[in-house]
């Protein structure tokens, strides 16, 4: 007996990580739906993926909802993939409380307007599976990105809350920490990234991790096993460290 399709919705599917991970998809044989704020590049990566497109801004409260009524009506999929994210660099001396605005609403906002608008959906269909893309940069407060990892941060305590319960629904609620990835983002760096991975190759570990368990799937480990000890360090000797190695 065939098996049948299994079928994906990637959110942020026009770039990046997104649009890789939609191409190894739809070699794999996954029937896709990709979404995207920009219909032109989204248009092209449905086009490259022979995938079925849904342009929305994932920052919208309402377009969510209307995307994810029309994703599931057209083809129920098992596996949701949120790739939204933004980034901007800010020095203490460019302090401004409009990028927290921002970044918040893209990097952690978005997300829960997706599970608000998605777990009816996926419960009444059998359940499945959800991967929000975190970062390793959400472990610990990290100079210059309070606007970034504090929103991502708050995404992660907020899928650690959520997935003991939505997994009762039979929804794996999952998250994607990962390192340096080259993208439009990462360019605006001005500092040695290490482990820089290409996109491709982030797209493969994600590719690979959906059929395993646990809740993290964090890439690659050189960086976010450091991270995530970081992580573990009482203040005094963390700021020691900040101080000595990242505020030269």
């Amino acid at each position: 007996m065939q098996e049948p399709t299994q079928k994906a919705w990637i959110i942020g599917a026009s770039q990046g990580i997104g649009l890789e991970l939609a191409k190894l998809l739809a070699e794999q044989g996954w029937q896709l739906t990709l979404s995207a704020r920009n219909p032109e590049p989204l248009a092209a990566a449905a086009s490259a993926c022979e995938a079925s497109s849904v342009a929305f801004d994932a920052t919208d409260r309402e377009g969510m909802r209307a995307a994810a009524a029309r994703v599931f009506a057209d083809q129920p999929p098992s596996l949701v993939v949120m790739n939204v994210g933004d980034y901007e660099p800010m020095p203490l001396q460019a302090f401004d409380a409009e990028l927290f605005v921002k970044l918040n609403r893209t990097n952690y906002l978005a997300s829960i307007f997706l599970l608000e608008a998605i777990v009816p959906l996926m419960q009444a269909n059998g359940g499945g599976q959800l991967l929000l893309n975190a970062s390793a940069a959400a472990y610990r407060g990290l100079p210059n990105a309070a606007p970034y990892s504090a929103p991502k941060a708050a995404l992660i305590h907020a899928a650690e809350s959520l997935a003991p319960e939505l997994a009762r629904l039979n929804i794996r609620l999952r998250v994607i920490n990962h390192g340096f990835v080259r993208s439009r983002l990462t360019s605006k760096n001005r500092f040695p990234m290490p482990f820089l991975m290409e996109p491709e190759e982030a797209a493969r570990e994600i590719a690979r991790a959906i059929h395993t368990s646990g809740f993290s799937i964090s890439f690659p480990r050189r960086l976010t096993w450091p991270m995530q000890v970081l992580r573990c360090l009482p203040y005094r000797l963390y700021f020691a460290i900040v101080n000595k190695w990242i505020l030269q």
